[in-house]
């Protein structure tokens, strides 16, 4: 027993310095510590673990997080790369790019105060695009409601609400002091968007939904209990919060914005847009080579759109036509009612197509709901499902405003949102088992969103676009988000005014007016994050190229899918590898 013993240890310990165990053990840590640092993000991904907390914004626990990240790279470099198989090194590189890209902003903004840590969420702590009036009302609807223990949970969250919004404040004051601040034009709209979360009514504040229905196990007397400390817990401790945070916007940061949108002028200047650059695409470009292949993908891309329109037979000029598209009602739906029925249509529509498409898909459902009211005039968004499925995902249509999409513009949203994209790779990534977990659940722009637009043109291989309008609306988008290279790049590097990026979206979309300053003040507090979709695409499809061209008659357009979405998302150079050696591996069963 003795000799088995020491003979089981000396096993273990040769196990624990294996590159392997190192491996592993890091996967382990990195997202367990993960999930504690950031509780709300552990709530969207299904574990429930966290609950009854929001994170500590706090510089501590910043200058905490920044150490932490800097130590796992460090255990990582010292792992030897090339004793592990491949799965491993693929995992490796995926979490060598999160890490290294992290400290790289880290090093590089230095004169930041640590308060600010843009690399930590969003450029900027607050925007018309970011901040808790979307995050908290997002996470509430993303927590489970199954258990008393579950309301206990939530209680306790609200009641750390002003603890949470009193430091995001704190670190908004450094922001306004070191000038890291959106500019003032894309924060017209800011105060209204807390008005709902302010609000201390509990029948029209958000946040306190959950307790407007119960399960139906629940006694009478425990729905009244958590009803009525529910109700207090808005009235008095989240309403004040939030508009003590609205006060504080409208009199004090807003005031303290100007007018400036270049990147050159926040700390950090042309080296941070950069950086931002290689965050969201995964790759080295500069800012002239994405906005050179920007203006090559417009002219390309307009040239489709004019056949589509000759192939119609309308006589007149491209903008004619558009308003054309725009004006008449019968382009349009009449009611929400009408906009989800579209959609489901179109749902059920592509959902037959799949097997075509794909060998394996993912067993998690989505559905189709109608967006809050207090999103306004938000595009349509997906929202992705629990890893362990007890949340599906949800297509999240705009029902608020009956002309912000036409029906030809419908069947691309759809599809890039839901099947085959966000969802579809999203939920097939959650059900890889083998994958460490923060492989499973990890977000990398230019991956996610390239493949999301790869998924629109996917229509046309298995007739969603048979409608040559439907065409036109697919083409449109894809002209959108190619114009966005040109646009973000002009802006941020190239001393773009927003007039001047607002009139080449004019000249060169098919989007209204509205929808167009929309964006443009979008790419402005999200530098970088617009040029994802057409480089990850562009990227996507030459892989496509590549393999039908070495594989030629032996070449599996559904083998091919899932040897792109079956290793969750990637830097594109890993992709470029992966598909590769699959390349390779395919060749050699001939």
């Amino acid at each position: 027993m003795r000799a088995s013993q020491t003979m089981s240890q000396t096993m273990a310990v040769a196990d624990a310095l294996s590159p392997t165990h190192q491996l592993q053990r890091l996967f382990d840590d990195y997202w367990e510590n993960l999930l504690q640092e950031s509780p709300t993000y552990a709530t969207f991904v299904g574990d429930p673990r966290y609950n009854d907390r929001l994170e500590d914004l706090s510089t501590e626990a910043i200058m905490r997080r920044r150490a932490q990240t800097r130590e796992f790279l460090g255990r990582l470099d010292s792992i030897d790369a090339s004793a592990l198989p491949e799965g491993d090194r693929v995992s490796g590189a995926v979490l060598h790019f999160v890490l290294r890209t992290s400290v790289r902003g880290f090093d590089l903004l230095g004169e930041v105060p640590p308060e600010l840590d843009p690399w930590e969420a969003s450029p900027f702590l607050l925007s018309q695009m970011t901040g808790p009036q979307f995050e908290l009302p997002l996470v509430m609807a993303s927590t489970r409601f199954a258990t008393a223990k579950d309301y206990d949970n939530y209680l306790k969250r609200l009641d750390a609400v002003p603890t949470y919004i009193e430091q995001l404040t704190q670190r908004l004051v450094t922001a306004i002091e070191s000038g890291w601040v959106p500019p003032r034009i894309t924060l017209r709209n800011l105060g209204s968007q807390f008005d709902a979360i302010a609000d201390p009514n509990p029948a029209r504040n958000p946040m306190a939904v959950p307790f407007r229905t119960y399960p139906r196990d629940f006694s009478d007397s425990t729905k009244a209990s958590l009803t009525q400390a529910g109700h207090a817990m808005i009235r008095d401790r989240v309403a004040i919060a939030f508009a003590g945070l609205k006060n504080f916007v409208e009199e004090r940061f807003i005031p303290a914005t100007g007018d400036e949108i270049a990147a050159s002028k926040l700390p950090g200047g042309m080296e941070y847009y950069a950086t931002a650059l290689q965050v969201n695409t995964s790759t080295a470009m500069s800012p002239q080579e994405i906005h050179d292949i920007g203006l090559s993908e417009v002219a390309r891309i307009e040239s489709a759109l004019q056949s589509v329109q000759d192939q119609v037979g309308f006589q007149g000029s491209r903008d004619e036509f558009v308003q054309y598209l725009r004006s008449d009602a019968k382009f349009f739906c009449d009611s929400p009612q009408a906009i989800l029925a579209a959609f489901r249509d179109i749902a059920k529509r592509i959902d037959a197509q799949l097997p075509a498409l794909f060998r394996e898909l993912p067993r998690l459902p989505y559905g189709i709901r109608a967006m809050l009211p207090e999103e306004g005039d938000n595009a349509e968004h997906y929202i992705p499902g629990a890893a362990d499925g007890s949340r599906a995902g949800y297509f999240e249509a705009n029902t608020n405003n009956l002309r912000r999409l036409a029906r030809w513009q419908m069947a691309n949203v759809l599809l890039h949102e839901t099947v085959p994209g966000h969802h579809l790779q999203i939920a097939r990534a959650q059900e890889l088992v083998d994958l460490p977990m923060f492989r499973r659940e990890i977000i990398l722009n230019a991956y996610v969103e390239g493949w999301a637009l790869y998924a629109e043109v996917l229509g046309d291989m298995v007739g969603m676009y048979e409608n040559p309008l439907d065409k036109y609306g697919q083409l449109s988008a894809e002209l959108f988000r190619a114009a966005r290279l040109v646009v973000d790049t002009g802006i941020r590097a190239l001393g773009w005014s927003r007039q001047q990026a607002i009139q080449y979206m004019r000249d060169h979309s098919t989007e209204s007016e509205a929808m167009i300053a929309s964006e443009i003040d979008r790419y402005i507090v999200l530098p970088g994050q617009a040029t994802a979709y057409k480089i990850g695409q562009l990227r996507i499809q030459a892989l496509y190229d590549k393999a039908k061209a070495a594989l030629v008659e032996h070449f599996d357009l559904r083998a091919f899918h899932n040897a792109l979405i079956d290793n969750g998302a990637m830097p594109l150079d890993v992709l470029d590898e992966v598909i590769g050696r699959w390349i390779v591996a395919q060749k050699s069963t001939q």
